[in-house]
């Protein structure tokens, strides 16, 4: 019996403007957004070691965004695992129609504090 590749739900805080105070000054804060179906996987000594020479951040995982999703995954906090994480590095992104599963971006993350 074939099984069907399923991801998880991650929480992305998506930094933004959420209101004005007062004066009409903005206020800044972060909005919880539930992506479902994303798929967490651990980064290889490989990729650790270039990320590490590229960005001299360390990659501790990948997580591969589903078709659709048009959210800023750019420098962004998410939460999974109960931990909180940020993306560094540009997403990658595939044409959707040429790619055969359900993901078509790729991002890494390390750990957040």
């Amino acid at each position: 019996m074939a099984r069907k590749i399923k991801g998880i739900t991650v929480t992305l805080l998506e930094r933004g403007r959420i209101g004005t105070d007062p004066i009409g000054d903005p206020i800044y804060g972060e909005t919880e957004i539930e992506v479902d179906n994303v798929l967490v996987a651990p980064t290889s000594a490989d990729d650790i070691a270039s990320n590490f020479e590229l960005y001299g951040k360390k990659a501790v995982y990948a997580l591969a965004i589903p078709k659709g999703n048009t959210n800023n995954w750019t420098y962004a906090k998410v939460r999974f695992f109960g931990e909180t994480w940020r993306t560094f590095g540009l997403p990658l992104e595939g044409i959707e129609e040429m790619i055969p599963l359900d993901w078509n971006k790729k991002v890494q993350v390390e750990r957040y504090e």
